[in-house]
């Protein structure tokens, strides 16, 4: 009785309309109440190698970066265990070529050596990202208790056409630059993710479990049915 209730039961709606992404295009990610983002990856410094000079520089860049900023940024760190699945194909590849026997079993073994340390040694790669924000609505009218519902309830979509979304994407745009520069006086390299990164940096981050063995099929080879 218990089993046909169940069976009877509609099943319920999918967790993604929890999820505030509502789709990622042109190099930004659109969010459910038509706001965007760009995701900046960014590179690190060793800030104790540093003399004291440069460490007062860099200091000091920093504070004006942040003096400048009209809007809010967000800093994500993921680490992630290093992925060598591609170098080691590509040892394997070599040692299939090779035609030295000894240097054939000397690949050989190196490749298993690589392979045992990084699981043994569970050696990590450390990202660091950050996310630019446009809002086209100030967000300061929303009370502490508002925003703080919004957390635990479904995003509400916002549906904004092509010219809506240029119109943004620019101002997006120019925030980004404005990043960019900042970042470069501290001595900090930054790319911004395109489309295609931006799909595997999501899917990888909502998918730990399986985004190693389960790779990402390129955007521009995805063929959707109408």
């Amino acid at each position: 009785m218990k089993s046909k209730k169940i069976a009877g039961k509609k099943v319920g709606q999918s967790t993604q309309r929890y999820l505030d992404i509502a789709e990622i295009k042109e190099d930004c990610v659109v969010l459910k109440d038509g706001t965007l983002r760009a995701v900046l990856l960014v590179s690190s410094i060793n800030f104790s190698l540093k003399s004291e000079d440069e460490q007062n520089a860099i200091i000091s860049a920093y504070v004006g970066f942040l003096n400048f900023l009209e809007f809010p940024l967000q800093i994500v760190i993921q680490s992630r265990r290093l992925d060598i699945d591609s170098y080691l194909e590509r040892l394997r590849k070599i040692e299939k070529e090779q035609t030295n026997e000894l240097l054939r079993m000397q690949t050989a073994e190196y490749r298993q050596y690589v392979s045992e340390l990084v699981k043994l040694a569970d050696i990590m790669s450390k990202r660091f990202y950050l996310v630019v924000p446009y809002d086209p609505l100030s967000d300061k009218q929303k009370s502490w208790s508002k925003r703080f519902l919004e957390v635990f309830s479904a995003a509400t979509e916002v549906k904004i056409n092509q010219e809506q979304f240029n119109k943004r994407r620019r101002s997006l745009l120019q925030r980004v630059d404005h990043v960019l520069t900042g970042l470069n006086s501290m001595g900090l390299k930054a790319v911004v993710l395109d489309t295609q990164s931006l799909i595997e940096l999501y899917y990888n981050t909502y998918n730990p479990e399986v985004y190693n063995t389960e790779k990402m099929v390129e955007v521009n080879k995805l063929r959707i049915e109408e």
